[in-house]
């Protein structure tokens, strides 16, 4: 790496309802992959996009600290917890943007399918300014220009960067598709095993489903 290139930072976002191996496992791989200086992890309080977390902001935080509690990679930011507006992205990444300066690379992690439907978020195109963007997706599935819609297309084919080594030498602007494992774990299968006091064991640490049952979290909730 060169001399003027500083690692970035991950932020990694997310409801977390709750956290499980497949984001800890996404999260590893990334931090190893793109050379990453830390992740952090960035829990939604309100999230804009889908229907708000039946469980309070402070179990989902408190699980996810739980969760990365043993990797020194991996910090928590509790700011979207804290607000009772609508967690937009460009939002928290302004925050962090003015918390880290104007120098530090931010790589926002965010999945294929998400990246997909980025056009409709709010203020989109000024999360360019702000952060870095690695796209994961699959292996042998990977994002093609033509699958995605305009104008979306066109900032893909301008920003599309070589590869990790680039997301060091400016502090955003780019995008990065990077196949990732993902392993077939969802927090929706695992709230439904809860709700009908089935055991999710196995699927997320054993941490968080100690909290989870501690606090008779998700026990006879309807699981949309």
């Amino acid at each position: 790496m060169p001399d003027t290139a500083i690692r970035p930072l991950g932020i990694f976002g997310g409801t977390f309802d709750p956290v499980h191996f497949g984001h800890l496992r996404l999260a590893e791989e990334a931090h190893e992959a793109l050379g990453l200086t830390a992740i952090c992890w960035v829990p939604a309080g309100q999230p804009p996009h889908r229907a708000s977390p039946r469980i309070a902001p402070r179990h989902r935080l408190a699980m996810v600290r739980l969760a990365v509690a043993g990797n020194p990679h991996f910090r928590v930011a509790a700011c979207e917890m804290e607000r009772a507006e609508p967690s937009y992205t460009v939002t928290t990444l302004s925050r962090l943007r003015r918390e880290q300066g104007p120098r530090q690379p931010l790589v926002l992690l965010m999945g294929a399918d998400a990246f997909t439907g980025l056009a409709s978020w709010y203020c989109w195109q000024e999360i360019f300014g702000l952060a870095h963007l690695a796209v994961l997706h699959r292996p042998g599935y990977p994002l093609l220009e033509e699958r995605l819609p305009e104008p979306l297309a066109r900032e893909f084919v301008q920003r599309r960067c070589a590869g990790p080594a680039d997301l060091a030498l400016a502090p955003a602007g780019a995008i990065l598709p990077l196949p990732m494992t993902q392993l077939d774990i969802s927090a929706t299968h695992i709230r439904s095993l809860l709700s009908r006091g089935a055991s999710p064991r196995y699927l997320l640490p054993d941490e968080v489903l100690d909290y989870i049952r501690r606090h008779q979290l998700y026990r006879n909730q309807p699981n949309p």
